[in-house]
């Protein structure tokens, strides 16, 4: 069975990826198709989030590709045909957003945060050596303590001794 299972693994790794490109989005010029191929990689399926056009079977996915494809043959470069599907459907559709003044928050928010919690995390561990180093009492004070528990203990022993008896 470990055997069986093992093989079946390699075989579907070595599986090339599925597309959801159908045979009639495909085009006659194998150079236009690798182009809309790349462009199309790159470009986010409005309906799946997390998928490019290419790998999605939405209905607008599907539409997307074929603009993609139309804008090609029309002779379109692949920066013209990005920055058209951009003014279309805003940033959001690009996998991987460019860099630019109106999402610098959004690039450097994660970075800064995280130095921010790495500085508390140091603060508040060096508080805590501080408090644990001042805790430590003298011998006069462990004396003091050891003779209060001694006589707090004593005199619960007695209470509870007398509460024996009584019953």
């Amino acid at each position: 069975m470990n055997r069986f299972l093992m093989i079946l693994i390699l075989i579907v790794s070595f599986v090339p990826q599925s597309f959801a490109v159908q045979p009639d989005e495909v085009l006659d010029d194998p150079v236009l198709e690798e182009r809309a191929r790349d462009i199309s990689e790159g470009l986010r399926c409005l309906v799946c989030q997390n998928q490019s056009i290419d790998d999605s079977d939405a209905d607008l996915a599907r539409d997307l590709r074929i603009v993609v494809r139309e804008r090609l043959v029309a002779g379109d470069s692949n920066d013209e045909v990005v920055d058209y599907v951009v003014a279309r459907y805003g940033e959001f559709v690009l996998l991987k957003p460019t860099f630019s003044g109106h999402n610098l928050v959004l690039w450097i928010a994660a970075p800064l945060i995280f130095v921010i919690g790495l500085v508390i995390l140091f603060v508040v561990s060096m508080r805590q050596r501080k408090v644990s180093n001042a805790a430590a009492m003298t011998p006069e004070e462990e004396q003091v303590l050891a003779e209060l528990t001694e006589s707090e203990t004593d005199s619960a022993n007695k209470d509870q001794t007398s509460r024996q008896s009584a019953d």
